[in-house]
């Protein structure tokens, strides 16, 4: 049993994948609850009531994105897909289906429990904050005012939308369309050109040089906040 007795479903057909994870998440203190296919895997759900999912695609009796429906029904539980870098359609239904993250085949340990546990923690129970803050951006909800180092940034309506969900989800790969309904509506849910203009107009701002003082240099340009997933989303990091 693992400290604290977290479980992490872990479903794929690979054996050596899954010997891999268990001692992986053993040593980081979680317990595997190993499944090769989607209806054993969601039987094992209902079960045992795992913490949270990690998820492969390709399965030999269905997809990753047919367990994340089935685990969507009834939990929220953070979920995490395991994908083949080329399967870019197949993340994109896996996250439009209810999973949380992706993490590309062949992984690297320490970044999957990076993901892992800020899944984990973004699923914890938390109050409504008023201000959020990332790096040097204070985001006042309320004021639809944007600080950064202490300046004031002036954003349009649409960027503040969009810095707002963002932030809001920090750390979680958001696709196109998520973003798209969220901001704009059902109505623009396939306009990625218009995404893709607001988020380049958006970056500008968060990570143009700060002014100094006068007398001072500038300071150095922000750093990259907004990372995108290619051909899937976008994803505020810090």
């Amino acid at each position: 049993m693992s400290a604290g007795g977290r479980t992490v479903l872990v479903v794929d057909d690979e054996r050596q994948i899954v010997r891999a994870l268990r001692v992986l998440l053993r040593d980081a203190g979680f317990e595997a609850l190993p499944a090769g296919g989607v209806q054993e895997a969601l039987d094992l759900a209902a079960l045992h009531a795992p913490e949270a999912a990690i998820v492969d695609l390709m399965l030999p009796d269905g997809s990753g994105v047919e367990i994340c429906r089935g685990l969507r029904e009834w939990t929220q539980i953070p979920i995490l897909v395991l994908s083949a870098v080329d399967e870019e359609a197949e993340k994109v239904r896996a996250l439009e289906a209810g999973a949380d993250d992706y993490v590309t085949k062949p992984f690297g340990p320490d970044e999957l429990l990076a993901r892992l546990r800020a899944a984990l923690r973004r699923a914890a129970p938390a109050v409504d904050e008023a201000v959020l803050r990332v790096g040097d951006l204070e985001i006042d909800l309320a004021d639809h005012r944007v600080l950064r180092a202490g300046e004031e940034l002036r954003l349009t309506p649409i960027e503040f939308a969009l810095l707002r969900t963002l932030v809001r989800h920090r750390g979680r790969l958001l696709t196109h369309g998520a973003l798209l309904l969220e901001v704009w509506g059902a109505a623009y849910a396939d306009d990625t050109a218009t995404l893709r203009t607001h988020i380049a107009n958006l970056r500008r701002k968060l990570e143009a040089p700060i002014p100094g003082e006068e007398g001072e240099p500038a300071g150095a340009r922000g750093a990259r906040l907004i990372r995108t997933e290619t051909g899937v989303g976008y994803r505020l990091v810090g």
